[in-house]
C-alpha cells in the first residue's frame, strides 16, 4: 500500500507547490502518533509516493497550510485522518484548499 496526495489552491486555481505534508500512524492502543514520512508538494501540487509499503491501520496526513498561505488562513494546519483496511491498495488523498475552507476525499 502506498499513499499519495495532490493539493489544489482554490483561490489561485493552481496546484499548491511547496506545501509541507507529513504522514503519521496511530499507535495500536490509540494513545499517540508515530511519524512515517514527510515531503513537500512538487510544482504540480503532488506528492506521488509519500510512503509505502504500509500496513493496515489509522493514518493522519497533516498539511502545513499556514506556511503555504503565509499565515493568511483560518486553518494553519489541516489534519486528515483515514483508515487503511486493505494494504494491497493505493490510497490517494487530495486536498482542495482556500484560506477559509478545505475539502478532501478518497481519490484514485
Amino acid at each position: 500500500m502506498t499513499v499519495s496526495t495532490h493539493v489544489l489552491d482554490a483561490v489561485s486555481g493552481r496546484p499548491a507547490a511547496g506545501l509541507r505534508v507529513a504522514l503519521a500512524r496511530r499507535a495500536g492502543d490509540g494513545t499517540g502518533w508515530t511519524a512515517v514520512a514527510s515531503a513537500v508538494t512538487d510544482a504540480g501540487g503532488r506528492v506521488r509516493d509519500l510512503a509505502g509499503p504500509l500496513g493496515t491501520g489509522v493514518y493522519q496526513l497533516t498539511f502545513e497550510t499556514g506556511e503555504y498561505l503565509r499565515g493568511e488562513t483560518f486553518y494553519p494546519q489541516v489534519a486528515v485522518i483515514f483508515e487503511i483496511r486493505d494494504a494491497e491498495q493505493h490510497y490517494h488523498v487530495p486536498l482542495l484548499l482556500s484560506p477559509f475552507a478545505y475539502s478532501t476525499y478518497r481519490g484514485s
